[in-house]
Order: structure tokens, then C-alpha cells, then sequence
């Protein structure tokens, strides 16, 4: 009897023993198929370049208008913007996955002062990633998201698109695949424009430039008009065109305000970055125009919202530069100025595609008269 009791013992702990083994093995295989393998980091620059650089000449007749880049012509289709939505007239067209990455970057826009803050999407866009066309449509949607928050934030001069990095990095998890993304520096020192290096020298330059913006604004009449002209005087008669194009800032909102020399893109920008303050309605327009010699160049320039009708205004070329010992008239001064469709297409093309291969995006509709 002692015998068979022994025996059963011993074959249930033979059985206890294989199921702690079973139960112990399934464990260690639990946790070694849950351990992430991180894949390669993908890495991917913006394409965005200012479409201005090294593109523009002067023309030397006295008292002729600049011909940096022409301002752009009537808006392809007719879409409309609201006083709500004076900041972000593009980013009403980009989809969803775009809308992510702009949001992201306005979200973010303090952390990034420092220039070396690293924005995260964690999994957001693994199922676009899934896709065997995903990383290249990311990439596409990544260069509109990009393009569009320069060009309806004017205020973020100091950020370098060619130096913020998308990476997506492949995690694959229990033989599923899931992406991380993030966006920082890469391996550069920072996201800054080549005219800044330090997040002190970055709010310095901010202060700088809402000092002008502010003492703009506190003269503001309440009058549409009136605001949108004391803009666009101010800029005309304190904004000198950079001949050189190669003064520091001279493409963005920080040469044309402060060290008052830029180019065209200076000018279009400093025009929006006021009025949105002013909450007018105000687009960056770009193209191409053709001067009095019948060059044809890349030109920007601004189409603006005033009594429920858009009008374009083109501070730089209302701003010539006087050879000799001319005056600037009010009919140079003001030959740009809440024009129509009629009068700008004459020598303005507009054009939607911001850069090559890029979304192509419109603009609002231009009264076909002048203001009056």
C-alpha cells in the first residue's frame, strides 16, 4: 500500500513539476516576444527653400519699381476667409495628416525657441506608415505641413525648414510593426536660420520685432483702410530693398523690421505679421512678375481682406529704389496699392505651388477692381 501511495506522490509531483516548467516557459517566451525591436530611423529634411534666394536684381531706372519678384495674380479658385481664421488661410487646405505635423509645430512653437526641442507623434502615423506607399506620402504631407506653417506664421523667422528633421523609426512588436515619429535637429546643433545661434540671440530677436509690431498696432485707427495704409507706408518708408541680397535676415520679417533692409519676402511677410496683430485678413501671395525691361522673376507679395472684397498690395514694388537725387511720388507709392485682378495681372502671376512637386493651393478670389 505504502508502495502505491509513493508512487502516485511521485507522479503528481512529476506532473506539479511539468506544469511550473510549462507555466515558467510560457512566461519567459511571453516576455521575449514582447520585448520591441527598434528598427532603422528614417530620416527626412523639408524641401522647402525660400523660392527668393539669389533670384533677384534690380531695375536701375529712376525711380522704377524693384523687381525682386512680382506679386501674385488672381487666386485660382474663389475661396474665402474668415476674421477666425486671419493666421491660418492655408493650413484650411492641408489634410488631416498635415494638419497633425502644423499643429504640432503651433503647439510647440515656445518649446522650439530653443531650437533643439524634439516634437513627438509616437504611433500617430503607423497606419499611414503601413501602407507600401506611406513613407513617401508622410514625406509629402511632412513638406506641405512645412511650408504652410511658414507661410501663415510669419513670426517664426527663426526656424530653418531644411534643418527640422522628420524621423520614423519601424517597432516591431509580436511580429506587428508599429512607427514611432519625431521631429528635432538631427544632428546639426539646432533648427535655427543660419542668422541665429542660441535661444538667447532667438528672444532677443523676437522682442526686437514685436517692439516695432506693437508700437504699429497702438496707432491703429479702427478704420480698415486707414490700418491696412498705415502698414503699408510704414514698411515703404522705413524698409530699404537689399540690393545685395545678402544682408542678414533679408528674407524674413527680422530684416525688413529691424534692420530695415530685405527683399520682397521681407516685405510680404512684415505686411501679414502686422495685420494679423491687427486682425485683418492677410495672405502671402507668390509668383512670378515682369518688370519694365520684361524680365520675368520669383516675386511675393500680399493679397489683403477690406470690406468683404481681397484686394493685393506690393509694399516692395510701391517702394523703388531712387537713383540720383529723385522723389518718390505718391503715384509710385501707391501704384501697388488694393489693386484688383485687372491691373495686377498685368505684370503679377500668381502661382500655388509653394515648392517644386509640392501641393498646389489657392488663394482668395481678387475683386477685379481696384478699391475705391
Amino acid at each position: 500500500m505504502k508502495s502505491k501511495f509513493s508512487g502516485f506522490i511521485t507522479i503528481i509531483l512529476i506532473l506539479l513539476i511539468i506544469i511550473i516548467l510549462g507555466v515558467f516557459g510560457i512566461l519567459i517566451y511571453q516576455q521575449f516576444t514582447s520585448e520591441a525591436t527598434k528598427g532603422k530611423v528614417e530620416e527626412f529634411v523639408s524641401t522647402y527653400t525660400s523660392m527668393f534666394d539669389d533670384t533677384e536684381t534690380e531695375d536701375e531706372q529712376t525711380t522704377q519699381r524693384r523687381e525682386d519678384t512680382g506679386s501674385l495674380g488672381e487666386s485660382p479658385s474663389g475661396s474665402t476667409s474668415s476674421k477666425n481664421n486671419v493666421n491660418v488661410y492655408f493650413y484650411d487646405q492641408l489634410n488631416s495628416y498635415s494638419k497633425l505635423i502644423y499643429d504640432a509645430l503651433r503647439n510647440n512653437k515656445e518649446r522650439m525657441k530653443s531650437g533643439t526641442a524634439q516634437i513627438e507623434f509616437g504611433d500617430s502615423f503607423s497606419d499611414l506608415l503601413s501602407q507600401s506607399n506611406g513613407e513617401s506620402l508622410l514625406q509629402q504631407y511632412y513638406q506641405s505641413a512645412i511650408e504652410c506653417y511658414l507661410y501663415d506664421n510669419p513670426d517664426v523667422f527663426y526656424l530653418s525648414a531644411s534643418k527640422l528633421y522628420l524621423n520614423t523609426e519601424t517597432i516591431t512588436k509580436r511580429n506587428k510593426k508599429t512607427y514611432n515619429a519625431y521631429i528635432n535637429c538631427g544632428n546639426l546643433p539646432n533648427y535655427f536660420s543660419d542668422d541665429f545661434n542660441s535661444e538667447e540671440q532667438v528672444r532677443e530677436a523676437i522682442q526686437k520685432v514685436e517692439l516695432v509690431k506693437n508700437n504699429l498696432v497702438a496707432n491703429r485707427t479702427g478704420d480698415t483702410y486707414l490700418d491696412i495704409k498705415l502698414v503699408h507706408d510704414y514698411l515703404v518708408n522705413n524698409v530699404e530693398y537689399d540690393t545685395s541680397l545678402s544682408a542678414p535676415n533679408t528674407y524674413d520679417i527680422y530684416g525688413a523690421l529691424v534692420n530695415g533692409k530685405s527683399v520682397c519676402e521681407g516685405y510680404a511677410e512684415s505686411f501679414k505679421y502686422i495685420l494679423n496683430e491687427m486682425g485683418i485678413p492677410c495672405v502671402i501671395v507668390i509668383g512670378t512678375a515682369t518688370n519694365t525691361n520684361g524680365q520675368t522673376e520669383n516675386h511675393a507679395w500680399n493679397y489683403v481682406e477690406l470690406n468683404n472684397a481681397w484686394y493685393a498690395v506690393d509694399a516692395t514694388w510701391d517702394d523703388p529704389v531712387i537713383i540720383g537725387y529723385g522723389v518718390l511720388t505718391d503715384e509710385s507709392k501707391y501704384k501697388y496699392f488694393l489693386r484688383g485682378s485687372r491691373r495686377m495681372s498685368q505684370e503679377h502671376v500668381a502661382s500655388g505651388v509653394f515648392t517644386e512637386g509640392g501641393q498646389e493651393y489657392t488663394y482668395p478670389l481678387l475683386s477685379i477692381n481696384d478699391y475705391s
